[in-house]
């Protein structure tokens, strides 16, 4: 029987899984205690065979072997390998539990598209859910041990009611040597035909609705009888269990107290490390306890249908589905309460009622979204709507647009291109020969910015009075007067620049400047 907590830990609390550490059923202790007991018995044996009834010399060998074992539990990843096992395990288990076929949708389909109040009708709709359930016991008797020890025979089956003598002999008679399990969803669809062809099924969609449910409702009897079948694979499952026993089978050996033996080992060790002779491993025994445990949990829930205290309760849900299923497609057929106003009919805003115990829920209020209580800028420009072109200039916050404007304009000074631009920006000069500009291109729109003009201006002021003082200063007539000055250079190949287009699609025009 499944062992159900959880109303146990419904809140949050102090200690509040404390409470479950002293339960027995479904418990690790009751999983483990057998082992827990026979390591503990192999490590005091040990113990006590080196303490009192090994030499010196054996002692001192011992005391090696020991350290080795120490040293060598280090190199097992138990951690990873057993917890990625776990994981796959509980990953699987719950994937079998989700394939275990339910009736729910089945029967309504068929209590609402299988017509007649009269016992032909009643006899209709009760077969097709029988077998429909006889299909899931089926499968459920080849895979669970509770099953089979309850229906170990098909006369169990034809007692419980779940398959008639007719039905047996039919059975029997189609020889096949693979499980049949799905000889009742045949049955079905076959009885579906003849129900549409009598006229018990009105229409061609209600039939297909019938034979979507009854596949969806068969593939789960599938894939429970796959998972059985196809087990992890045996190799991972040995890797786990060698790894966890070959751990704790070097944990007995090396993570023993050892007894000085040697006159100089007594003067390496404090008198603290002296008095240290534990005859109980409690560290040791928690992982033996936490790894150990580890794996017996994958061990309990490899298999969910067998008999362990966790394992699913098969045999309540052949009962609970044979149950629900046959009183929703016969008692409930077209027995419907009458219908009538309901009690918010004249109300807006339906609001039901509080207990006192659960009214401070209602001072809360609704949760409207995560950006609902978000304040906007009170600037009114920030919150005005424009309308969307694509020849719109891209906007940008002056912050950025001065930024760009200093850093990605190629106009911005004159003096860095005097102090060996046409090295630095040779595509300038070759966009200019070639007479090949951005601006020529259909998809650019141009822009002139007087900022960056009027400071190409200046900075041509700047170049002019710096030239004329050196030209003035003394021994300047010392200078070779066929060598020009890089700025006269750039402005004899290209008299003036102009800035067109935004900042990131900048074009070079050689009108001349007025």
């Amino acid at each position: 029987m499944t062992v159900s907590y959880t109303l146990k830990v419904a809140n949050a609390r102090f200690g509040g899984f404390s409470k479950l550490l002293f339960r027995w059923k479904g418990s690790i202790y009751k999983l483990l205690y057998k082992e827990f007991i026979v390591f503990i018995l192999l490590y005091g044996t040990l113990s006590v065979i080196y303490r009192h009834l090994l030499n010196v010399d054996q002692k001192r060998l011992f005391a090696k072997v020991a350290e080795y074992c120490n040293r060598s539990t280090d190199l097992i990843p138990l951690s990873f390998v057993l917890g990625f096992y776990v994981t796959l395990i509980v990953n699987r288990w719950w994937a079998q539990y989700t394939s275990i076929p339910l009736p729910d949708q089945l029967m309504c389909v068929i209590s609402s598209n299988v017509h007649g109040k009269d016992d032909k009708g009643r006899i209709l709709r009760r077969t097709l859910i029988r077998y429909a359930n006889l299909s899931s016991v089926l499968i459920l008797r080849s895979v669970s041990a509770r099953v089979l020890k309850r229906f170990p025979t098909m006369d169990h089956l034809v007692e419980a009611g779940f398959m008639t003598q007719d039905e047996r002999k039919k059975y029997e008679s189609h020889h096949s040597d693979f499980n049949k399990y799905w000889i009742p969803c045949v049955w079905f669809t076959n009885l579906a035909a003849q129900a549409r062809r009598e006229g018990r099924v009105r229409d061609d969609v209600a039939l297909r609705l019938l034979i979507d449910e009854l596949n969806l409702y068969r593939s789960k009897c599938s894939m429970l009888f796959h998972y059985d079948w196809i087990s992890i694979p045996l190799v991972y499952t040995q890797v786990v269990t060698i790894a966890v026993y070959s751990f704790f089978a070097l944990c007995v050996i090396g993570r023993q107290f050892l007894q000085p033996v040697d006159p100089g080992q007594n003067k390496t060790m404090t008198k603290k490390d002296e008095d240290l002779d534990l005859y109980v491993p409690l560290p040791t025994l928690l992982q033996f306890f936490f790894y150990a445990g580890w794996l017996k949990v994958a061990e309990q829930i490899i298999n969910p249908f067998g008999e362990d205290d966790d394992d699913f309760e098969t045999n309540k849900l052949i009962d609970r589905n044979l149950q629900v299923s046959l009183l929703s497609v016969d008692d409930m057929y077209q027995n419907l309460p009458l219908t009538g106003k309901d009690k918010y009919w004249n109300e807006s805003t339906a609001q039901p009622p509080y207990t006192m115990a659960t009214v401070a829920e209602t001072l809360k209020p609704s949760f409207m979204g995560s950006t609902f209580d978000m304040r906007m800028s009170d600037d009114p420009e920030q919150s005005q709507q424009v309308e969307a072109s694509p020849s719109m200039s891209r906007i940008q916050t002056p912050l950025l647009n001065r930024f760009l404007t200093a850093a990605a304009s190629p106009a911005v000074s004159l003096k860095n291109f005097g102090k060996g631009s046409r090295v630095q920006h040779p595509q300038l000069l070759r966009l200019r020969t070639e007479g090949t500009f951005p601006s020529s291109s259909p998809s650019f729109y141009r822009r002139e910015d007087p900022e960056a003009v009027g400071r190409i201006d200046e900075e041509d002021m700047e170049d002019e009075e710096t030239r004329l003082s050196e030209t003035s200063s003394p021994g300047s007539h010392l200078k070779d007067p066929h060598k020009n000055t890089n700025a006269e250079i750039w402005r004899k190949e290209l008299p003036s620049i102009t800035v067109v287009g935004p900042p990131d699609e900048i074009s070079i025009s050689d009108q001349p400047s007025s």
